[in-house]
């Protein structure tokens, strides 16, 4: 037999196959241990290039879910609190410049979760999105609420409407607040309560940014951006966005118990209560353009936040429209800007340093500003009496402010609307009382003094 026979070239082929055969083994066995090893720990437990693995499974699940969008026609942008943040950065913006690979800079933060908003008024709900999203690989949750465009005191049971879609990737989550456009032309959303029957290990509810309560926003202007190589809508005053964030806390109208008060004591429907409520609408229309261009946050105060608390309304025999204004909030300019909308000054009594109030005339309705002081554990506003120079004042324990809608318009109360409106109104707040003496029927009310008469031309000022 020749040497150079086929022998040989059946070994080649034998040995080439336990090489193929055992390289294939090798790597089968390092695919396993890398699998066992990830499930066990997490992506992040792996060093270096373990935490850019976990980055890049965000940024596929983020570059998954605008597919979907996409395809749905979801009109979704960034409202993340992280990401917003990071764009607010110019120290992050340019190092991202300089970065040369492929990378997440901004969609990929050190949470698990990401969140966008939906306008709701532009969305068709399609019940396919579901199935859609499984094909996917994606788990969708999906939280309903009450509509409150639709609840009154004549319906009070209202429909129910997506408030949030939370879909879910490998432990990590694309949180979608459904934010609806209201009468008062501002952007709500609601709460997210899970349902007893819910996954409640779902997501890290606590940890979210949205859904703790019901939030109010001006609709912002959005403009399209591409973040680490992905297409997305974001505000464009993203800071603004950012800063309404952090005091987007929204209340209800108390529909329900406001139903109840019209029971025991039937609405004034007369032309003359009617007149009124128009009149005083208008004009608090007219002094929220005019506090907002001035940019000076204010609240219902006094009778007109009561209205509100108590039957959803202004009270038909009030007479007024009461605003309560931070101290520090003044500017010298409001007069000015108010007289130049239309509203002639009717009087001013205090100073800035002690018990400032305003007062406007509107048509046939007054317009009366409460500036508060804080002091301590309560806070304050001033009265004063112009025939005497008698000075009060009006205690109320300390409150933060939260966004509801009055009137068809979106504007500030008390959070803790109760503690406000029993402190000046007392526990039979609940009780209409048409005689009324600002000086002493109020239980916050205390003397404070007089006016020295050599103040009075300054802090008495009638006109």
């Amino acid at each position: 037999m020749h040497p150079g026979g086929p022998m040989p070239r059946i070994n080649k082929t034998v040995v080439l196959a336990l090489l193929i055969a055992t390289s294939s083994i090798f790597l089968l066995f390092q695919l396993y241990y890398y699998r066992q090893y990830v499930s066990k720990n997490g992506l992040h437990a792996l060093t270096g290039k373990g935490y850019l693995a976990g980055k890049e499974a965000q940024w596929h699940l983020v570059k998954k879910f605008l597919s979907l969008a996409h395809k749905f026609s979801l009109p979704v942008f960034l409202v993340d609190k992280a990401s917003l943040s990071l764009l607010s950065q110019d120290a992050v913006l340019l190092k991202d410049s300089q970065l040369k690979e492929p990378h997440c800079t901004f969609l990929c933060t050190n949470r698990d979760f990401i969140t966008f908003g939906l306008l709701g008024n532009l969305w068709k709900y399609d019940a396919s999105l579901l199935e859609a999203a499984e094909e996917r690989g994606l788990e969708l949750l999906e939280i309903r609420g009450k509509d409150p465009r639709l609840v009154s005191m004549d319906d009070l049971m209202g429909s129910e409407i997506p408030l949030h879609l939370l879909f879910r990737f490998n432990s990590r989550l694309v949180h979608v607040v459904v934010l609806y456009e209201r009468s008062g032309n501002y952007l709500w959303h609601g709460p997210l309560r899970l349902k007893p029957s819910m996954d409640h290990t779902f997501a890290p509810f606590r940890k979210l940014d949205f859904g703790r309560y019901a939030g109010a926003y001006d609709r912002p202007e959005l403009i399209l951006s591409t973040l680490d190589g992905l297409d997305v809508r974001i505000p464009k005053n993203f800071s603004r966005f950012l800063k309404e964030n952090s005091n987007s806390r929204f209340l209800e109208c108390r529909y329900r118990e406001a139903a109840a008060f019209y029971q025991l004591y039937p609405d004034d429907t007369s032309p003359e209560a009617m007149d009124f409520r128009m009149k005083a609408k208008s004009l608090l229309h007219l002094a929220a353009r005019v506090l907002t261009e001035l940019q000076v946050p204010f609240w219902l105060s006094s009778g007109t936040c009561l209205g509100w608390f108590r039957q959803c309304n202004i009270i038909p025999y009030s007479k007024d429209v009461d605003l309560g204004i931070w101290i520090k909030d003044y500017r010298h300019d409001i007069t000015q800007a108010f007289q130049k909308a239309g509203l002639p000054l009717k009087h001013k009594f205090g100073k800035i340093e002690d018990s400032l109030e305003l007062s406007f005339q509107g048509l046939d309705v007054k317009l009366d500003i409460f500036f508060f002081y804080e002091d301590g554990d309560i806070v304050w506003n001033g009265g004063t009496q112009a025939k005497s120079g008698k000075k009060f004042k009006y205690v109320f324990p300390r409150f933060s402010l939260c966004w509801t809608e009055l009137l068809e318009l979106k504007v500030r109360v008390p959070c803790e609307t109760l503690d406000y409106v029993m402190a000046n109104y007392g526990p039979d707040w609940n009780v209409p009382v048409k005689a009324w003496d600002w000086k002493s029927s109020p239980p916050n009310v205390q003397e404070n003094g007089v006016w020295p008469i050599k103040e009075w031309d300054d802090v008495i000022q009638v006109f």
